[in-house]
């Protein structure tokens, strides 16, 4: 559904804000984008939409090109940023009227069925006369959301949905999000690792504005081995023996004890290393006492990922 091509964002005064960006993202399904702030994500999804210009790079929404066929492309697409362009004075009905014929829905009888629709998708029908400005932070992210969903646009864009809803508002947005993802291609901008890996199906995390993982959040955890090391003996000899076994990847030293020193590594998911650890410890008389393995979680590999991320004004005028 969306194809980018080596996307580049450098705003005035040299701020690099999002750094050659190649993915494609498939027909339905919920995909998570994830990053610390300051991180591009905002940026990403604003080229995306077409709200912002790219520097360099290419964006094709089913096929067509954005920036060739604008208005074909943006058609295709329903878009709701973090504060929804909502006009507080107007109702939720007759607001969401006025998106519709935004959108050029021009026959009465069809915009009064698309926006019952929405209304109704979003549960908002006992809140059609209620002006905006008297909605709650939920309400009013839900009618935000009923106008990005008019037109019948194939791909639904979020950029944080959450931020801001109370818990109960939280939950009743992430199955909102879930039920979209069973007949729209939903992409999903967060920084909250719970919320992504519960709601999305994919998940792309960008730090420093360039994409550092990409795949399933199962996928994602799964894709490296850690390993506790225990032993007796002086850290210093341990570790120069640990770092000749190859394949023992971001060996640190985690806590030492006495005599006991504790080591951490990291290995592919298809090497089992405990052996070659054992062997090469034992042979150099430093006895082993504990040696486990298990796969990172999500949230070990974020914070890895962007652990050299500095948080930047993301947004500049």
């Amino acid at each position: 559904m969306i194809t980018v091509e080596h996307l580049t964002k450098r705003y005035n005064g040299g701020q690099l804000a999002v750094d050659d960006i190649s993915f494609s993202i498939d027909k339905g399904g919920v995909w998570g984008l994830l990053g610390p702030n300051g991180a591009g994500k905002s940026t990403l999804m604003n080229m995306i939409t077409g709200y912002l210009s790219a520097t360099q790079g290419r964006i094709l929404v089913d096929g067509v090109d954005l920036v060739e066929e604008p208005g074909k492309a943006k058609a295709l697409m329903g878009y709701l940023p973090e504060i929804p362009p909502l006009y507080p004075e107007m109702g939720v009905e007759e607001y969401l009227n006025f998106v519709a014929e935004l959108k050029g829905i021009r026959k009465k009888a069809q915009r009064t069925q698309e926006v019952q629709k929405a209304m109704e998708q979003l549960d908002l029908t006992g809140m059609r006369h209620r002006l905006i400005r008297n909605l709650s932070k939920g309400y009013r992210q839900r009618t935000g959301l009923a106008g990005a969903l008019l037109g019948k646009p194939q791909i639904i864009i979020l950029d944080e949905p959450t931020v801001g809803l109370d818990p109960a508002q939280i939950i009743e947005m992430r199955e909102l999000i879930k039920e979209l993802g069973k007949e729209h291609t939903v992409i999903l901008s967060s920084h909250i690792l719970s919320e992504v890996q519960s709601i999305c199906d994919q998940v792309m995390i960008i730090s420093q504005g360039k994409l550092v993982a990409q795949g399933p959040p199962d996928s994602l955890s799964q894709s490296r081995q850690v390993l506790h090391i225990t032993a007796q003996g002086k850290a210093e000899q341990i570790e120069k023996l640990l770092k000749k076994i190859q394949g023992l990847e971001k060996l640190t030293l985690e806590h030492t004890q006495g005599e006991e020193v504790t080591f951490t590594a990291a290995c592919a998911p298809d090497q089992d290393l405990r052996r070659s650890v054992s062997l090469t410890l034992a042979k150099e008389g430093f006895p082993v006492l504990a040696l486990t393995s298990e796969a990172p979680s999500l949230e070990e590999i974020f914070l890895k990922l962007t652990e050299s991320h500095v948080p930047e004004q993301e947004e500049m005028e």
